[in-house]
Order: structure tokens, then sequence, then C-alpha cells
């Protein structure tokens, strides 16, 4: 069965910092592009940031240059570390596991991200 548990959310002001982790099973790990979703009250959910199996990475335009994602393929987890963080990042945060050449796609279960003003 396949698995992604993140941690690492919670509450922080404005201008602090979090770190969030993913754990993916192996079986899909080194195989998936990995990343991380952001879902607003209300909104719809939007990609935040990409890694591949390489290391390649992509970011939504708002988290560039505060958010990094970063990837341990030993561990078969996934990180997030966002800096600068202000309230409109607040939202449920959610780990994604695409593998590649496939239509396989798996979510996490979320985890919350409050940043005070």
């Amino acid at each position: 069965q396949v698995q992604l548990v993140e941690s690492g959310g919670g509450l922080v002001q404005a201008g602090g910092s979090l770190r969030l982790s993913c754990a993916a099973s192996r079986s899909i790990f080194s195989v998936s592009v990995m990343g991380w979703y952001r879902q607003a009250p209300g909104k719809q959910r939007d990609l935040v940031a990409t890694i591949t199996s390489s290391g390649s990475t992509n970011y939504a335009d708002s988290v560039k240059g505060r958010f990094t994602i970063s990837r341990d393929n030993a561990k078969n987890t996934v990180y997030l570390q966002m800096n600068s963080l202000k309230p409109e990042d607040t939202g449920v945060y959610y780990c994604h596991a695409h593998v590649v050449f496939t239509t396989l796609e798996y979510w996490g279960q979320g985890t919350q991200v409050t940043v005070s003003s």
C-alpha cells in the first residue's frame, strides 16, 4: 500500500520558518516526481513546488526565493523548507507523488500551516 505521511506543519508568525516533511513508500519514491500543494480555505489546491528524482525543481512564482524543496532518496523523504512566511501562505499543505510515465498519483493526508500577522 502506497503511503505519503506529512509532518511539520503548525502555527508561526509572519517572517518565521517551518520545514515540512513527507515520508513516502519506498516502492514509488525513486520513480516519482514529488511535490507540495497547498489549499487555502475556500480556494482550490495549488502547486507550490515539485522535484524530480534527479533533483530538478519547479516553484510557484509566489514562493520563489522563500521556499526550497529537496529530497533525500535514501530516506524516501521530500522536504519543503519555508522561510519568510506570509499570512497568505496559510493553508493545508499536501504531499503529492506522480509516478513518471504513468497516470498514477498519490496524495498525503495534509498538514496545516497557519501564518499569523
